[in-house]
């Protein structure tokens, strides 16, 4: 299962999110659900980095399915457009094929 943790402030402001796992949809390779998420992901993190002047720490582990990402403050504006569309792609592949292989947590820090 993929555990998805985005993690804001107590004014909604996002300040980075954790992406741990894999789908268990289907066998590597063929699995829809986590090649959708990591799509999401890497595009996400990818767009803030190039498209932003947004900075941000990123930890990775590919083998465990780790992509984690702290901002050092609240994001801004393009990052948060950046990270609210990740967040609209989470909860449609989440609706579509359910809380079984992911689960998209929102936690205030």
């Amino acid at each position: 299962m993929i555990q998805m943790t985005i993690y804001r402030n107590r004014n909604k402001q996002y300040i980075g999110f954790d992406c741990m796992g894999h789908a268990g949809f289907a066998k590597a390779g063929e699995d829809i659900v986590c090649a959708g998420v990591s799509a999401l992901v890497l595009n996400t993190v990818n767009s803030i980095a190039c498209y932003t002047e947004e900075p941000f720490s990123a930890d990775t582990d590919e083998e465990i399915g780790k992509v984690c990402i702290r901002f050092h403050a609240p994001a801004g504006h393009d990052a948060e457009l950046l990270m609210k569309s990740l967040t609209l792609g989470l909860t449609g592949i989440r609706e579509q094929y359910g809380a079984k292989y992911m689960t998209l947590n929102f936690k205030e820090v």
